[in-house]
């Protein structure tokens, strides 16, 4: 049976959850065809994440692997095009981390694209009624980092395809934040079980039946 590596971030910037987590840890075990999904929680620190993801990818010799991480503001599903070379933390990370226009490898290209079908992954979400765009900027926070980190190794390791996905806050979290969007776990667990669907069955994929949560208004 073949794999795809899901990843999701530990809570960050004092809030005591992070729907990342929250939908992918829902998936593991999840199957579709010949795909099995694992999952790995990864740490909100610079180098970490990506060690982290390395070693889970090294362990279960995925097909894909796809990163997920909070976009707060954002209403929608947004799936990343590129990553840069470059970590410039408006916050502290997990560990207290910084950087400034820092790279997050030193010598590397100065970006990387997604080598997921970011646009059949779109096209399926609207399908399912979800709403869900191609993101042209990942941030240079440690969502970037993260998702640039593990495209230089599926670079280097090659037969491993690579995305990052941003969602919003879950409901409880904009609570006492007025005028923020966000999106039900619910919909998030079957926004991934839409992308597992497309990356198992490619152009053969069938719209999923997605009962989609309106966000916070």
């Amino acid at each position: 049976m073949k794999t795809i590596l899901i990843t999701g971030f530990d809570p960050f910037g004092g809030e005591s959850v992070n729907p990342a987590w929250e939908a992918v840890k829902t998936m593991e075990g999840y199957t579709d065809g010949d795909y099995k999904v694992v999952t790995q929680m990864v740490p909100t620190v610079r180098y970490k994440s990506v060690e982290t993801a390395i070693a889970a990818a090294e362990q279960c010799n995925p097909d894909f692997i796809l990163c997920v991480g909070q976009a707060g503001g954002r209403p929608d599903i947004t799936i990343e095009r590129v990553a840069i070379n470059c970590d410039d933390f408006r916050i502290p990370d997990n560990a207290g981390n910084q950087p400034v226009d820092e790279p997050v490898v030193a010598d590397g290209p100065s970006a990387y694209f997604a080598t997921l079908p970011i646009k059949n992954i779109v096209n399926a979400l609207h399908q399912a009624g979800v709403p869900a765009k191609v993101s042209n900027t990942a941030g240079t926070f440690v969502c970037n980092h993260i998702m640039y980190g593990v495209l230089h190794y599926a670079a280097q390791k090659g037969g491993i395809k690579v995305g990052f996905m941003h969602i919003p806050y879950l409901p409880a979290q904009v609570v006492n934040k007025p005028d923020q969007p966000s999106m039900a776990v619910e919909t998030v667990r079957a926004t991934l079980e839409t992308i597992v669907h497309v990356l198992a069955h490619g152009e053969s994929y069938e719209a999923q039946n997605i009962t989609y949560t309106t966000p916070h208004e």
